[in-house]
């Protein structure tokens, strides 16, 4: 099945600069899970939430289409990586207590992906989607970042980035919705890891290939003045979103 593949080539860079999510996030999806037998990631990417769900649940099924991104993968005993769709598990009907998708759900086919959580789920299973948007540090370094964003990167992004900057709201959603408290989602970085992380977006690697130039390196001197010491370290936080709903 084609899927667009817009991190396999920078696997690495993604892996190293994407920051982590919630520990309280899995506390609480595991509280609403019927059984913590087994959790599905889907779209798993380099294994950031399907280590966080392996500290939670016996086992996990963590599955991504792109073989690079799985070969980058944190390994665990409980953690069964496979190359496949989401629209193609090869888990058992019945079988998942927890069915999570991090950061992806926009790239899927949707009906062909909500059929599969229903077939999957087992009787009350939970169906957890979360994304995160735009950051925010102060004034003088959002300025620049937004500089970045919108104005050399913005025609590079994907028309699916629409629906991770409405946190998915416009999404079909066809699970019994489950209400959920707040979840802040930040790190603690210095200008090297904030830089890195710039670099780590699709639509930078989208300019740089079309121009053949960094275009996070046209704005690293303002950004980084009006940082500071570079080796300071600042809150970084962003905008996150959840759904979630029992099957």
């Amino acid at each position: 099945m084609e899927f667009k593949d817009l991190f396999s080539g920078h696997a690495d860079v993604y892996q190293a600069s994407r920051p982590t999510y919630p520990e309280a996030l899995f506390d609480w999806l595991a509280a609403q899970a019927p059984a913590r037998d087994l959790a599905w990631d889907v779209g798993c990417g380099n294994g950031q939430a399907s280590v966080a769900l392996a500290a939670r649940f016996a086992r996990v099924h963590a599955s991504d289409p792109s073989a690079t991104q799985i070969a980058k993968a944190d390994a665990r005993p409980n953690i069964d990586y496979r190359v496949e769709p989401a629209e193609r598990c090869s888990l058992a009907d019945g079988s998942a207590d927890l069915v999570t998708v991090a950061q992806a759900l926009h790239w899927f086919d949707l009906p062909r992906f909500h059929a599969q959580v229903r077939r999957v789920a087992r009787p009350g299973g939970v169906f957890a989607a979360w994304t995160y948007a735009d950051c925010r540090i102060d004034a003088a370094v959002d300025a620049v970042k937004q500089r970045l964003y919108v104005d050399l990167t913005g025609p590079y992004w994907q028309p699916e980035r629409a629906h991770v900057e409405n946190g998915y709201r416009d999404l079909a959603f066809p699970f019994d919705e489950i209400a959920a408290p707040p979840f802040e989602m930040r790190a603690h970085w210095n200008a090297a890891q904030f830089l890195a992380y710039l670099r780590s977006w699709s639509g930078t690697q989208a300019y740089a290939k079309a121009h053949g130039v960094d275009p996070v390196a046209l704005v690293e001197p303002d950004l980084l003045a009006a940082w500071g010491d570079p080796s300071s370290r600042r809150d970084v936080r962003w905008d996150f979103y959840l759904r979630c709903g029992r099957v």
